[in-house]
């Protein structure tokens, strides 16, 4: 059921989708996941100033309208029939500008009043109906004959309609009925509204540049992607997003490459944190088994039998953990490519239960697809003989197939927290991020809660490896029940703790709005950069000092930067006592890691 142009969930159609899909580690959640957006979401109610069941209020209306954490609203579908508007198009831009005029008048004319609680539905009647039709008619939701004669005060089937098409605009359950979550955003003052519109003016405007005739967007807020094509809505998609520690990038590029059924190589980040402890407690046969992984002597060195090395002494840098395609590896079928100096990429999940949830904000700052086979047939348009029935097979049979496209569609990954909703009506998002109010446009916005800047323009361009490890920690947190909230969140928002520069990507941000990037991206990430790595030479010195022969020399030329610490022949001073330990002071051994190890982590990705 369609309302003109707005966005209906059909949660029952979801939640049949997903539960037919197969669930990596038994269908568990993060453990991370429900905890984590549960806090954050009664956070932003408490924000809301709007009185909840508790009675508790606050002021801060920039982050009201925040729908409870529960089921998705929201559906996957292909639509093709011109009753969705898109959330960009050529002619967005201009209507947000009539709306900003439209919200500005209604702010001078005294805005609308604030609804009363209680539960209101089809046939209630009364003053609190009369207010509520009244309040739709402000933001053209019903005609004004609503608000005047016999059925002024009445809950009618033109208010049950109105309803509907408000809570679709606003990311809410469809129901036509007042509920809660609907009157705290009723109840989102006018001003607030006008101002979220002009926070977007420039962001439409920028986004819309050179979008031609076929187009992917992602809108962050909303987390959604749309398919669009000559202004019309090819299909919606349910997207899992960056969370706000590691919020996801504004980028404006064209897709580059679909690669199907890729390799994941893990960083070295995730083999000492999560895969090592795991192997040393489980077997290393055993998990690798399990984790459909191999182990190879350096990057497309030999295959390393895992029971034939000692981890507890093992530099990982040396190895390489490949995870071989299929269901269980971290980017299942597919991965969509595209320039960015952020490094992030669109994917497909093997934890399909996450696109249920109605707010998620789960992922590093990559975006995962619901439903990704129709979003690949749409792009493809048959190239090299790929259709829906190809790409099915190679899902089916986790063949190994990169794909350069020869016509590729734009790529919006947008921040949009307000556009046009259809016939004259607003559409909203909570601003999860926190950057309406900070001229946000482009670029990577900070950690929420860090401070300093809200966003930067750019960052040092991350490798391969870095994105892998920060987009692979909550995947990892449900194979192996940790928290994924690691250091790197509180070091850098969205930085993995080994992150490092090398591998640098194509530092042009957009093909199509000409944004390019600055460097570098602030003291705050170098700094945090820096300290990882020297936490990674710490850390690799006493690995190697453990095992070290006193009679180990010193290669010639050696420094501490090179990793290469092992020590010459004690001398007399530096001989071990009675006790076999050295006298304070004395350098120590460790072995030097294979330097190419992590620069080509994720090569065959």
């Amino acid at each position: 059921m369609t309302y003109g142009g707005s966005r209906l969930g059909n949660v029952a159609r979801c939640a049949a989708l997903a539960a037919g899909l197969a669930v990596f580690a038994g269908g568990i959640l993060p453990a991370h996941a429900e905890p984590e957006n549960s806090a954050w979401m009664m956070q932003k109610r408490m924000k809301a100033g709007v009185q909840d069941s508790n009675g508790t209020a606050a002021t801060n209306w920039s982050n009201a309208g925040v729908a409870g954490v529960g089921r998705a609203t929201t559906e996957t579908r292909i639509v093709n029939d011109g009753s969705l508007t898109p959330f960009l198009s050529s002619d967005t831009s201009q209507t947000m500008q009539a709306a900003e005029q439209r919200y500005a008048q209604i702010v001078a004319d005294g805005g609308w009043g604030k609804l009363a609680g209680g539960r209101l539905k089809k046939g209630s009647q009364g003053k609190d109906v009369a207010a509520l039709n009244r309040r739709l008619f402000i933001e053209g939701y019903v005609r004004q004959e609503a608000t005047e004669g016999q059925y002024a005060d009445i809950f009618t089937s033109a208010t049950a309609d109105a309803v509907s098409r408000y809570q679709a605009n606003h990311g809410l359950e469809v129901t036509g009925a007042v509920d809660n979550a609907t009157l705290m955003e009723l109840n989102v003052p006018a001003e607030a509204r006008l101002a979220t519109i002009r926070a977007n003016l420039p962001r439409v405007a920028e986004y819309s540049k050179n979008l031609g005739n076929r187009y992917v967007v992602v809108n962050i807020p909303a987390a959604q992607i749309e398919s669009v094509e000559n202004g019309k809505v090819f299909s919606i998609h349910n997207a899992i997003v960056g969370r706000p520690l590691r919020p996801t990038p504004v980028v404006a590029t064209n897709l580059v490459t679909i690669k199907f059924s890729p390799y994941w190589n893990a960083p070295a980040s995730i083999v000492e944190r999560d895969i090592v402890p795991r192997m040393l407690s489980g077997g290393p046969s055993k998990v690798m088994n399990e984790m459909n992984m191999k182990i190879y002597k350096g990057v497309g060195g030999p295959e390393v039998d895992p029971d034939s090395v000692d981890w507890r002494r093992a530099v990982v840098d040396d190895y390489q953990f490949r995870q071989e395609p299929g269901g269980e590896n971290a980017m299942k079928t597919v991965k969509i490519e595209f320039n960015s100096p952020f490094g992030i990429y669109l994917h497909d999940t093997p934890e399909p239960r996450l696109f249920e949830s109605a707010q998620r904000f789960y992922s590093s700052g990559c975006v995962r697809i619901q439903q990704v086979a129709i979003l690949l047939n749409w792009i493809l348009r048959g190239q090299d003989g790929i259709t829906a029935a190809r790409i099915a097979e190679l899902a089916d049979t986790k063949e190994r197939l990169d794909v350069t496209l020869k016509d590729p569609p734009q790529l919006r990954v947008a921040y949009l927290t307000a556009w046009p909703g259809g016939n004259g009506t607003m559409a909203f998002r909570p601003d999860v991020y926190e950057v309406d109010g900070s001229g946000f446009v482009i670029g990577q916005p900070m950690p929420v809660g860090s401070s300093g800047p809200r966003f930067v323009l750019t960052e040092p361009p991350r490798s391969p490896q870095a994105v892998d490890a920060a987009e692979a920690s909550g995947f990892f947190a449900s194979v192996f029940g940790r928290n994924g909230n690691s250091n790197s969140d509180k070091q850098s928002g969205y930085l993995p703790s080994r992150s490092a520069t090398a591998g640098s990507q194509d530092t042009t941000v957009s093909s199509g709005g000409n944004w390019t990037a600055e460097q570098p991206a602030g003291k705050k990430t170098a700094k945090a950069t820096k300290l990882a790595q020297k936490k990674k030479l710490k850390k690799a010195t006493d690995v190697a000092s453990a095992s070290a022969k006193p009679g180990d020399k010193m290669k010639p030329g050696a420094k501490p930067a090179d990793k290469a610490t092992v020590t010459a022949k004690p001398s007399d001073k530096c001989k071990p006592g009675t006790d076999g330990k050295l006298p304070a002071g004395c350098p120590t051994a460790a072995a030097k890691p294979n330097p190419k190890a992590n620069e080509h982590t994720t090569a065959t990705n």
